[in-house]
């Protein structure tokens, strides 16, 4: 179990993984596999970044949302943006 983790169980209260409900295994599991993935390279920064963008602007294509949404979806693509700028510009 990953230390991080195991320190967010512990400040729920939670002793063990199995007395979790079927859905908080399936978030457990997949924060865990996430956290033991290795080192966090440039390159999958970059993807991140890159999955971030077009969760944003698939979002974008909702019609439904409000003002504050939109702004907060512009300064979080603008964000991502320019790290994924920074990662990708010349030296």
């Amino acid at each position: 179990m990953h230390i991080i983790l195991q320190k967010l169980l512990n400040k729920r209260g939670i002793d063990d993984k199995q007395t979790l409900s079927v859905e908080e295994k399936v978030d457990y599991e997949r924060w865990e596999r996430i956290l033991s993935g290795g080192d966090i390279t440039v390159e999958k920064i970059a993807i991140f970044c890159k999955a971030q963008i077009s969760l944003i602007e698939m979002q974008w294509k909702d019609m439904g949302n409000d003002t504050a949404k939109n702004e907060r979806l512009i300064i979080a693509h603008t964000i991502y943006s320019s790290i994924l700028k920074v990662i990708t510009s010349p030296e």
